[in-house]
């Protein structure tokens, strides 16, 4: 089992905001700074800064993304390993669900 971020990566991941609904965290990384595997449940990204991220998947493959300060995005949560490929800093709010809307699927 992948593990939680705030645990494992505490220099990246602070928890913001929490209750039993969500739980918030402010996610910053430096340039070309990367994580460790860790896992999050669905969850809604909301991007404050531009950003070039690889994701490394459980498996070995790999994701680029291209993010611009405001974009909102859906997650229906997973293991990854994610890297600020960019020379800027990188800054996002992760919001993730708790209980049974955890487990919802994106539609």
């Amino acid at each position: 089992m992948a593990q939680d971020p705030v645990k494992v990566d505490a220099k990246h991941y602070k928890v913001d905001f929490e209750n039993a609904q969500v739980r918030v965290l402010r996610i910053t990384y430096g340039p070309h700074e990367k994580s460790v595997m860790h896992a999050h449940p669905a969850s809604v990204a909301v991007f404050l800064t531009d950003g070039n991220v690889k994701f490394t998947l459980p498996d070995g493959k790999t994701l680029s993304s291209d993010v611009k300060a405001g974009m909102v995005q859906w997650n229906g949560g997973g293991k990854h390993l994610p890297e600020n490929v960019g020379d800027k800093p990188f800054e996002l709010i992760l919001v993730e669900l708790k209980g049974k809307h955890a487990a919802a699927k994106a539609k």
